[in-house]
């Protein structure tokens, strides 16, 4: 991987959040309400306006993706990506199968919702819950099982001409910058149709604080010019860091964020919604800081 290349600092990248932090409701309410907020764009889970996350053949049938496009741009709310996670190493062969192919006929529509990007999850042998740890995510069979899993996504992808979000997850097969760099080189060409999701709170989760910086200086150096989206959350839950409780050094993040050789968007996510729009002023007020900072060092 090569080292992100600076680019100018600016003082309001993009900011969007989960569509599903808000309760289930119809697209256009949902959009005029991300929108009211303040947030140019969300992550779209189906489940929020009353879908499946990984429809069936005749569910994603019924559902017009393209009036929920419609709705989200007439509130001037672009969807930068839909969700299409699933347990891409369940250890039951049959059912991975299943979903994955449900998954690729998701992939295969995302185009008609206008955004660049679709996430997923990397899966656990956890057979039960997909974000949960198991002790067999660190072996071959469990790394050749999501390979194949996505090797069925990358296709539909690849016709679709969206890029697969990959998000580095402690509990999950992609775990952390090694995993993440060790799938691009296995992927080869194929890994053009993948990108990465930054979460710094996930990047650093179960280490010393002290090692925070040199961890994210890591990921950002290492999968920066693959980076398309950064997640926005903490070590800690939000209601106590806006309360005033220390966390992640969103100072340092929005340097990093400056520094991505391409602008990408940050995403708030684990969070209720009324506190929302404080967390996205908390974010905005470390980037302005960032920018200053970076203006002066010009003058």
């Amino acid at each position: 991987m090569h080292p992100a290349v600076a680019r100018p600092v600016t003082d309001r990248p993009d900011i969007g959040i989960f569509a599903r932090v808000f309760p289930v409701q119809h697209a256009r309410s949902l959009a005029r309400t991300v929108r009211g907020l303040g947030f140019s764009c969300v992550q779209l889970n189906l489940v929020a306006v009353g879908q499946p996350t990984i429809p069936t053949v005749d569910e994603l049938a019924s559902i017009d993706l393209a009036a929920v496009a419609r709705d989200f741009a007439e509130a001037e709310v672009s969807i930068w990506g839909l969700s299409a996670t699933y347990n891409m190493a369940h250890p039951d062969p049959a059912k991975r199968a299943a979903l994955s192919h449900r998954a690729a006929a998701l992939i295969a529509r995302a185009p008609e919702l206008g955004g660049a990007a679709v996430s997923l999850c990397t899966g656990t042998r956890d057979p039960d819950d997909q974000w949960r740890a198991h002790p067999d995510n660190t072996t071959e069979a469990a790394w050749n099982d999501m390979l194949e899993s996505l090797d069925i996504l990358l296709d539909a992808a690849s016709h679709g001409g969206v890029t697969l979000a990959v998000e580095p997850e402690p509990a999950n097969i992609i775990r952390d910058t090694d995993a993440a760099c060790r799938l691009i080189g296995d992927l080869g060409d194929r890994a053009a149709h993948v990108g990465f999701i930054l979460d710094p709170a996930n990047l650093v989760a179960g280490t010393d604080p002290a090692g925070y910086p040199q961890i994210l200086d890591d990921a950002f150096t290492r999968l920066g010019s693959k980076t398309i989206c950064v997640h926005a959350k903490d070590v800690i839950p939000w209601h106590e860091r806006l309360a005033g409780a220390p966390g992640l050094e969103f100072d340092h993040i929005a340097r990093l964020h400056a520094g991505l050789p391409t602008p990408v968007p940050v995403i708030i996510q684990d969070i209720a919604a009324d506190e929302a729009a404080a967390a996205r002023d908390l974010l905005l007020a470390a980037v302005h800081r960032v920018a200053g900072v970076a203006r002066n060092l010009g003058a």
